[in-house]
C-alpha cells in the first residue's frame, strides 16, 4: 500500500534516527486518529519484513471512560486493532477535560498542554512498568512544522519535535516513524486501507493554539507562497547558528 516515495521517506526517517533495534519492545500510542492508526499498521507491516525482531503493543489512553467502563471510542479503537491482529491495551485517562472545563464560559481556553502532559505521563509510567524501550508516536511533517511555529509564537524559542528523542538516560526513546510524511499522504493511505479514524470524546479537541497555527499555515502562508512547506521543513535541519542572536534577556 505504501508508494515508493512514502516507503523511501519512512525508511529514511527510520535509518537516519536509528529508530528500531533488535529486541526492542515498542509501545505504540494509538489515539484513534488516522495518524496513529496508520502508524500502528505501518509498524506491524514493517516488522514482517524487517531483518530484526521487535515486539509491538498498541496502547490507547481512554478519555471517555466512566464507572470503570471503557468509553465507546476506546472500544472502537480496540476493534480496529483487533481486526489487524494487533495486541492492544486500554488505560483509563487519569485526567479528563470534561471534568474540569466549561467551553461555554471560556471557548478559547487551551487545555491541550495539560491533557497531553497527563497522557504522556501515563504512557511513560506504563512503559517503565512493562519494560518498553520505545514509544512510537504518530507525528508527521506537518506536526513538526506546526510545533516550530508554536514554539516561536508562544514559547519564544526556535525548536520542534525530534524524529527520535532519548529520555531517562537512554532507557526509553520516543520515535516518530512518520516524521517525513505529509498529512495528506497519511490520509490517502488511510483511504486505501479503509481505515476510519475514531473521533475523540474531548470537548476541546478543535479549540487549540495548534489548530490556530494549522489554519494560518494551510489557509494563509502556504496559499500565498507555494512550496513554502517543503522549504520550511528543510530549514529545520539547516540552521545557521552564526546568524542567530546571542541570548540577551536585557534586550527583551
Amino acid at each position: 500500500m505504501l508508494t515508493k516515495k512514502m516507503n523511501r521517506f519512512v525508511g529514511k526517517a527510520m535509518h537516519s534516527y536509528d529508530m528500531l533495534q533488535d529486541g526492542d519492545r515498542v509501545l505504540i500510542a494509538v489515539s484513534g486518529g488516522i495518524d496513529s492508526l496508520i502508524l500502528a499498521w505501518l509498524l506491524h507491516m514493517w516488522r514482517q519484513k524487517a531483518p530484526i525482531h521487535f515486539d509491538l503493543t498498541c496502547v490507547h489512553i481512554d478519555m471517555g471512560h466512566s464507572d470503570n467502563q471503557s468509553g465507546p471510542a476506546a472500544l472502537e479503537v480496540r476493534n480496529i486493532l483487533d481486526s489487524q491482529d494487533m495486541q492492544s491495551v486500554i488505560i483509563p485517562a487519569a485526567w479528563q477535560p470534561s471534568q474540569t472545563i466549561d467551553l461555554d464560559d471560556d471557548p478559547q481556553k487551551d487545555v491541550c498542554f495539560t491533557c497531553s502532559r497527563s497522557r504522556r505521563k501515563q504512557l511513560f509510567d506504563y512503559a517503565r512498568q512493562e519494560n518498553y524501550t520505545k514509544i512510537a508516536l504518530g507525528h508527521h511533517r506537518d506536526d513538526l512544522i506546526e510545533t516550530f511555529f508554536l514554539n516561536i509564537c508562544f514559547a519564544g524559542n526556535i525548536s520542534t519535535m525530534l524524529p527520535r528523542q532519548d529520555l531517562f538516560e537512554g532507557r526509553l526513546a520516543l520515535i516518530r516513524p512518520l516524521a517525513y510524511l505529509e498529512k495528506k499522504d497519511i490520509i490517502q493511505l488511510g483511504e486505501k486501507l479503509k481505515l476510519q479514524p475514531v473521533r475523540t470524546p474531548c470537548p476541546a479537541s478543535e479549540i487549540t493554539k495548534r489548530g490556530d497555527i494549522r489554519d494560518f499555515l494551510e489557509n494563509d502562508l502556504y496559499q500565498k507562497f507555494p512550496g513554502a512547506k517543503s522549504r520550511i521543513f528543510s530549514a529545520l535541519s539547516h540552521v545557521r547558528q552564526d546568524y542567530l542572536l546571542k541570548q540577551d534577556h536585557n534586550a527583551l
